[in-house]
C-alpha cells in the first residue's frame, strides 16, 4: 500500500538508487506523453487555482414577493372578470369592477407584505436581544447548544471545541451564529418592509391589468363582452404560463412543471368563479 502514498512521478517511475541520473529517461519510457500532461496539469492547477464562482440564486425574498403579487394579480381579477362576464352583458361594468378590485387588492396585498416583513424584523430584533443576554447569563448552556448544533452535522465535541472557544472570544459572531443555526433566523434588510410592500403591490397591479385589457378594447355590447372573455382567457393563461416558466427557471424547480402548475391553479379559479356566477345569475331568486 506504500505506492498509494508516493507522488505521481515516483509511482510511474521508481526512484533510482544510483547517484547518477543519466539513465532516468530510459527508466521512464512507460511514462507516456498523455500521463505527463495530466500530471503537469494537476501540478499547475494546484499553483494556479481558478476561482470558483458560485451560481446560486439568492434573491429569494424579492422573487417571493413578485410571485405573490403576480399570481394573485393574474388570478383574482381574471376570476372576477370571468365571473362578471357570466352575470352581466356590459364590458364597461366588468372593467370598472376589475379596476376597483385591482386598487383594493394591491393596497391590501402591499399592506400585508409590509406587516409581514415588519413582523419578521421585530421578531429578529427581540430574539437577538434574548440571545445577547443568554450568552452572558447562561454561558454554559449556550456552549452546550453549540455542541448540539454540531452534533447534527456529525462533528464531535473535540472537533467543535476550537470553534466554541473562537466564538466566545467574539460575542457578536457568537450571537449571529446562534441566530442562524439555533433559531434559523437571518437578519432582514433595513428597508425590507417598504420594498416588500411596493414589490407586491406593483406586481399585483401589473398582473391584474392583463385579464382586463380585452374588456377595455371592446365596445360595451353582449357580443363584444363574450369576445373579450375569450381573449381574456387566452392572454391570461398565456401570461400565467410565461410567469410560471420564468419562476421555475429562476428558482430551479423546472420551467414546464411551474408553468403547468400556475396555469392549472389560475384556470381552475377562473372556471369556478365563472360557473358560480352563471349559476347565481340563472337562479336570481
Amino acid at each position: 500500500m506504500l505506492i498509494e502514498t508516493l507522488p505521481l512521478h515516483e509511482r510511474l517511475c521508481p526512484p533510482i538508487k544510483s547517484s547518477s541520473w543519466v539513465d532516468l529517461p530510459n527508466r521512464c519510457l512507460h511514462y507516456t506523453t498523455a500521463m505527463h500532461d495530466a500530471a503537469h496539469a494537476a501540478h499547475t492547477h494546484d499553483h494556479h487555482h481558478d476561482p470558483h464562482i458560485e451560481g446560486h440564486f439568492e434573491s429569494t425574498e424579492t422573487v417571493r414577493d413578485i410571485v405573490i403579487g403576480l399570481s394573485d394579480g393574474l388570478t383574482v381579477p381574471f376570476a372576477l372578470a370571468a365571473g362578471l362576464s357570466g352575470a352581466v352583458s356590459s364590458s364597461h361594468i366588468v372593467v370598472l369592477a376589475g379596476l376597483a378590485e385591482i386598487a383594493a387588492g394591491s393596497i391590501a396585498m402591499g399592506l400585508g407584505g409590509y406587516l409581514a416583513a415588519k413582523g419578521d424584523a421585530e421578531h429578529y430584533a427581540s430574539e437577538k436581544i434574548r440571545e445577547e443576554r443568554e450568552i452572558i447569563e447562561r454561558t454554559r448552556d449556550e456552549e452546550e447548544e453549540i455542541y448540539e448544533i454540531f452534533e447534527h452535522y456529525s462533528v464531535d465535541r473535540s472537533s467543535a471545541m476550537p470553534v466554541v472557544h473562537a466564538l466566545k472570544r467574539n460575542p457578536a459572531a457568537w450571537v449571529d451564529f446562534m441566530m442562524r443555526f439555533e433559531l434559523g433566523l437571518e437578519e432582514p434588510a433595513r428597508n425590507r418592509a417598504h420594498r416588500s410592500a411596493l414589490t407586491i403591490a406593483a406586481s399585483y397591479i401589473a398582473g391584474g391589468l392583463i385579464p382586463l385589457l380585452p374588456y377595455m378594447l371592446v365596445p360595451a355590447t353582449p357580443e363584444a363582452n363574450l369576445t373579450a372573455l375569450k381573449l381574456s382567457v387566452l392572454i391570461t393563461l398565456l401570461a400565467l404560463a410565461i410567469f410560471g416558466a420564468l419562476k421555475g427557471r429562476l428558482v430551479g424547480t423546472g420551467w414546464l412543471r411551474s408553468a403547468l402548475q400556475t396555469v392549472t391553479i389560475g384556470g381552475a379559479a377562473a372556471a369556478a368563479a365563472y360557473t358560480l356566477a352563471r349559476l347565481l345569475n340563472s337562479h336570481p331568486n
